[in-house]
């Protein structure tokens, strides 16, 4: 999530162990190596054993080395986009770019309308992934898919000297509609001209956004319960909207995963409060940009407006909205290539999801993913389907299919776990179904005084099933990578600046034996074996690999985030390669079971912001290998090998990023910059105000080769 609209609450009311004293306990059992700049360094790779994180077998052929072909590039504090020499960056479909001719052209003084911001590219560029045409051209032209988190209401209503009552009073409904329809998920048309040059498809039939208002289908254990009945939907199986959308994923399949991350502060809710409405933080008073106030409009139609008071009103709840919060907090499936109605998966949990990506595929063995709750203190998830994977089920691009039908395959009926990180390197996948054995002996339906068989009640009460369960409070957990090769899952925990040091007792706001008191999460938490930095405002990335079953893993931390100067850097980082808070990640194959992680980042640490805005960082993991064989971590002797690839202007966050199939062009986010874009130049800085737009930048090699090496 961007820390514009980070909610800063601790709604984590349990008891639980934090992430942050796991990982002490676990560093304090390892040794400590000095860096070639002298600096304090950790291996890593702690008792429970190099074999825990070997590398696969040798085929017995000799690998060609993958290395980075480029200098780290100084940090930059400027409004312009730095790269590499020799490479470009281009500017590519920021907000308000038309999708056909409905919508006006950009201007500087253009006034957007509902209708015009429906058909326009939406604001605030964060996840996103590319779907191919046709395979011989997939890193030509292709479906560029990415959610659009949130707004930046003086950018949006610049011309008339900001927002109408943003902050009390009434909002004027057209404004409101504006700004819904400025949320959600854009598709649109990309290609590249023989001049290397990329542009945007106007008029494509594929062009369509996704909104705040869009019908969505809800499938999986909720779909059709109690829990999700509403006056639009009394059948609970329909709702409008997907919201606050952040990081993403993808299927093997062929369709986009969108993640409802901070939705609860768009919902309003005084009275009739329940467990879930407190444990996930949804508002009480007025909701984020105030569209409820709209409600009761003369011009409102089909409860647009209303819909966001979840206060009950009715005999049941078929008569009003307090279910409507209930319809978010999900993953959702949009097929880009026909424009069917999204599907709402219910099956992989209700909380603030970041992202969601696939694990490694075997055939035979089911289809894995991965999800993190950004929230400080809050927890890892995993997804484990019913149904094995069949490769026939990987369509090709382009190809007529009903992809949706493949999604209700794998992603309705399946396990929901979530983890648990132990001191000396181990994990447990813990089970959230309602006959799973909590802490206190209880069937986790018994705990939460559901009926026996009540998944759909635990997957409403997502959160609470795990704090019942023990899992382990983190730091923040972002954005995953999964290297398909090994199956190594690689996820950020960007920072949480309530840990407290070794000794000290956790603190709880309000009563800590009511569970249901909303922000009764952790005011403090002490360090722990995967948080070990008390106070930790620079995050670290940690690394796992599953066991022989699917309720154990092995994890250590691949790299702390650091400001070169600091005392508890602990991976040793340079000026050179220094970064706080690491947000988005993609792990790049470039074959041979090789590849780059590339690492974003959103920080707002001064020890790093002095020195350099928001950036792009690259590795080789393989490349880190030891002598012994097993996989090693950036520590003071490979400082090296992570680079400083990329530096965003200023104001701004780096996120969304993918290369295309031939590697010639790295796609990346630019989200609320400060006084950017000048123009299609994305390194030009302007020498004069402009009213900033989020947009893609595309960035490519002088010479048309490969990016990174």
């Amino acid at each position: 999530m961007s820390k514009e609209i980070e909610d800063h609450r601790l709604l984590n009311p349990s008891r639980n162990e934090p992430f942050s004293s796991v990982l002490d306990r676990r560093l304090s059992r390892r040794a400590v190596m000095k860096g070639g700049m002298g600096m304090a360094a950790m291996t890593m790779l702690g008792s429970f054993g190099l074999s825990a994180f070997a590398n696969e077998p040798s085929s017995g052929m000799a690998k060609t080395p993958l290395a980075l072909a480029f200098e780290s590039i100084a940090g930059s504090r400027s409004d312009a986009v730095v790269v590499p020499p020799g490479y470009t960056a281009q500017v590519l479909v920021p907000w308000g770019t038309p999708l056909d001719d409905s919508a006006p052209e950009w201007s500087e003084d253009l006034t957007m309308t509902p209708q015009a911001q429906a058909a326009s590219v939406g604001m605030h560029h964060d996840g996103m992934h590319p779907f191919a045409l046709d395979e011989s051209t997939a890193s030509e032209r292709f479906l560029l898919v990415m959610n659009n988190e949130y707004i930046d209401e003086n950018a949006l209503w610049a011309p008339q000297g900001g927002p109408t009552n943003m902050t009390e009073g009434k909002r004027p409904a057209d404004e409101v509609r504006t700004e819904i329809n400025a949320h959600g998920v854009t598709v649109v048309e990309v290609k590249k001209g023989a001049d290397g040059r990329w542009s945007h498809v106007k008029g494509s039939a594929h062009n369509r956004r996704y909104t705040s208002a869009t019908p969505m289908h809800l499938s999986g254990p909720v779909a059709g319960s109690d829990y999700v009945k509403t006056r639009y939907s009394p059948g609970g199986t329909q709702a409008r909207g997907t919201n606050n959308n952040c990081a993403h994923g993808y299927t093997p399949w062929g369709t986009y995963l969108t993640c409802e991350e901070n939705w609860p502060a768009y919902f309003v809710k005084n009275e009739g409060r329940t467990l879930d409405d407190d444990r996930l933080g949804i508002a009480s008073g007025r909701g984020r940009y105030g569209w409820e106030t709209a409600a009761g409009d003369d011009s409102e139609r089909d409860d647009e407006f209303t819909r966001l008071i979840g206060d009950p009103v009715a005999d049941d709840a078929s008569g009003d909205y307090r279910n409507e919060p209930r319809q978010f907090g999900y993953i959702v499936e949009i097929d880009p290539y026909t424009g069917r109605q999204a599907i709402k998966r219910t099956a992989l949990g209700r909380f603030r999801h970041e992202g969601c990506w696939p694990g490694k595929l075997v055939a035979g063995e089911p289809v894995v993913f991965y999800s993190g709750h950004d929230s400080r203190n809050e927890y890892i998830y995993k997804f484990v389907s019913e149904a094995a994977w069949d490769p026939a089920d990987a369509i090709a691009p382009g190809a007529e299919a009903d992809r949706l039908a493949i999604g209700d395959k794998y992603m309705d009926s399946g396990t929901l776990y979530v983890a648990r990180f132990n001191a000396d390197g181990s994990g447990e996948w813990l089970p959230l179904t309602p006959d799973a054995s909590t802490q206190d002996g209880r069937t986790l339906a018994e705990a939460l005084e559901l009926d026996a068989d009540d998944l759909a009640g635990v997957i409403i009460h997502t959160c609470d099933a795990a704090d019942l369960m023990g899992a382990t409070p983190m730091d923040r957990p972002e954005w995953g990578a999964v290297d398909p090769s090994t199956g190594e899952v690689y996820m950020t925990l960007t920072n949480n600046s309530k840990r407290t040091e070794d000794g000290t007792e956790a603190t709880l706001t309000g009563d800590g034996d009511n569970i249901t008191a909303l922000g009764n999460g952790y005011a403090t938490a002490p360090v722990n074996a995967a948080n070990p930095r008390a106070n930790n405002e620079a995050g670290q990335i940690i690394r796992w690999r599953e066991g022989s079953d699917a309720t154990a893993f092995d994890w250590e931390v691949f790299v702390f985030g650091a400001a070169a100067s600091d005392q508890n850097n602990l991976s040793g980082l340079t000026a050179d390669n220094e970064f706080a808070s690491p947000d988005g990640l993609y792990f790049d194959e470039r074959g041979d079971g090789q590849g780059i992680l590339w690492i974003q980042t959103d920080n707002g640490y001064e020890g790093v912001t002095e020195s350099t805005n928001d950036q792009v960082l690259a590795v080789v993991p393989a490349e880190l290998e030891r002598a012994d064989g097993a996989a090693a971590v950036i520590s003071g002797a490979n400082q090296d090998k992570l680079k400083r690839f990329c530096v965003g202007p200023n104001g701004c966050e780096v996120t969304g990023i993918f290369p295309t199939p031939d590697k010639t062009a790295l796609f990346i986010n630019i989200q609320h910059p400060g006084n950017w874009p000048a123009s299609d130049d994305a390194t030009q800085a302007s020498d004069a105000s402009v009213r900033p737009r989020a947009a893609t930048v595309v960035i490519q090699r002088e010479d048309g080769g490969q990016i990174g090496v």
